[in-house]
């Protein structure tokens, strides 16, 4: 079964990259030269805006590079002073928006010490470069990121790094003139994509959550989903959540959900919004991992393994969307990430992330939400949200308990949608209402509400359906939408 799915289009792809080796790549020794094209192009812009940046370091207690008083002794700027100095300054201007909900966070020592334990280990080692790059301290970095490299020689971004402050050894860099047309010419793309990586990964880290606060999607979950997982594509970033909530019913309290990591990722080369078999999009949703997929029974290509998730889910379906073979995954032995946009529509993560994946959640119980940009709230914002749904909830269970079919059947939608047959879901109402007449009383325990905002209004609800008396019962799930102001249930089936 694994061997049919190696095809399908929606798992990652390996595009011909310089700096991949194996997959028509550049010689390592060729890293230095491209890292001075990339500091020669970030200097212009750099230089024009240095005085306003280094006010911003400095008042956020991560010193900025000393400058000299004559030029044949000055520097160059680097790649990594000059990302780390305009994300500092966004972060302490006040630019990240404040409908995420994130909150500025300085990259100080500090500031690093704190989000560190969230990171993978490889990335928590290369802000440490980046911090010791923007207080001056060259010498100590370059130290660090030439163990950094040696224990991930397939990290790219940071063998850029690394050839950048080799190069600063060698000369300054002033003016593009500087570099062969050529070697900037052949460099470009991939030292571009480079540069968007490291400003994602900064951009994640210098705007965090608050702590307490969770993805807006998480009305409730129930104990019986140990964890969860958002996926901020904006941000390239993967949140991994300890579900801490012990209520088995629609709690008026929201979810705990503790953060355990987070981590770089990419998704699809074409962006986000599948809509289409092969469209090389990542999809948008609420989703929930299927299985695990043994690294052993797969090509390279997956790393160190594999979480599908059930795109395309009855929403989608509902939407007439195609495609198939979403995976979270990792990536092959000569990369050790992906581009930000690099995969044929699954998100992907470095080994070393995947596998604590792996090692972390559960199938069937985790949910996934992947969305454009996630909105970060205080559990106690949803409060009214949840109450108003918990009520239609109810309604439907009373509903029920009270057997009469018309009642029942007016829960369910009857607008027409693609890959939605609405007689077949009624008479699936009817006639499990022929089978359980006798039955008058039943309770909703371990309930999951997870909330999808686009152009229309989804509830994605889960739940167990006990009959009173009885010890076992039945897991449901069921999808509602917003019909003329009611909630309606579109689509109702088993996890």
């Amino acid at each position: 079964m694994a061997g049919r799915r190696f095809s399908q289009l929606g798992h990652a792809r390996i595009p011909a990259s310089p700096l991949s080796p194996g997959v028509g790549g550049l010689p390592r020794l060729a890293i230095a030269g491209a890292a001075i094209a990339l500091v020669a192009t970030a200097t212009v812009a750099y230089l024009h805006s240095r005085g306003a940046a280094d006010l911003a370091l400095l008042e956020s207690g991560v010193p900025a590079v000393p400058l000299s008083t004559t030029v044949k002794s000055q520097p160059a700027p680097t790649l990594l002073e000059a990302a780390l100095s305009s994300v500092q300054a966004a972060a302490r201007t006040g630019l990240s928006a404040p409908a995420t909900g994130l909150r500025p966070h300085p990259l100080n020592e500090d500031g690093a010490a704190a989000i560190a334990p969230f990171q993978g280990e490889a990335e928590a080692r290369l802000i440490s470069v980046y911090r010791l790059i923007s207080q001056g301290r060259q010498r100590e970095a370059l130290d660090q990121v030439e163990r950094l490299v040696r224990d991930h020689p397939n990290f790219h971004l940071a063998q850029l790094v690394y050839g950048d402050l080799l190069s600063v050894q060698v000369r300054p860099v002033r003016q593009l003139g500087d570099v062969p047309d050529t070697t900037a010419q052949s460099a470009a793309q991939q030292l571009s994509i480079l540069r968007e990586e490291s400003r994602r990964r900064l951009l994640a880290l210098t705007e965090r959550p608050p702590e307490g606060a969770i993805p807006s999607q998480f009305l409730s979950l129930s104990p019986l989903s140990r964890h969860a997982i958002a996926v901020d594509a904006s941000r390239s970033r993967l949140y991994l959540f300890e579900n801490q909530s012990t209520s088995e019913h629609l709690s008026t309290e929201g979810p705990k959900l503790k953060l355990l990591g987070d981590f770089y990722i990419s998704v699809g080369l074409s962006g986000i919004e599948k809509s289409s078999e092969g469209d090389k999009r990542t999809p948008l949703g609420v989703y929930y991992i299927t299985s695990t997929l043994n690294p052993n029974s797969l090509p390279d290509l997956y790393g160190a393994g594999a979480l599908p998730i059930n795109y395309p889910n009855p929403l989608d379906l509902q939407r007439g969307k195609t495609g198939s073979g979403i995976w979270l995954h990792g990536t092959p032995r000569e990369q050790f990430v992906r581009a930000p946009q690099a995969s044929d529509g699954c998100v992907v993560l470095s080994n070393p992330d995947l596998e604590r994946l792996l090692k972390t959640v559960e199938i069937r119980t985790t949910p996934v939400v992947i969305a454009p940009e996630l909105q970060w709230v205080p559990p106690a914002d949803l409060i009214s949200e949840r109450k108003s749904f918990a009520s239609s909830l109810d309604a439907w269970k009373r509903a029920k308990e009270e057997g009469k079919l018309e009642a029942i059947k007016a829960f369910y939608s009857t607008q027409d949608g693609t890959n939605r047959d609405t007689d077949q879901l009624l008479a699936r109402v009817e006639t499990e209402w022929k089978n359980s007449r006798a039955v008058r009383s039943i309770k909703l325990k371990d309930v999951s509400v997870l909330r999808w905002k686009d152009n229309n209004d989804t509830m994605v609800v889960t739940f167990g359906e006990l009959p009173d008396g009885q010890s076992r019962g039945t897991m449901r799930r069921q999808y509602w939408s917003k019909e003329r102001d009611q909630w309606k249930i579109f689509f109702e089936g088993t996890p």
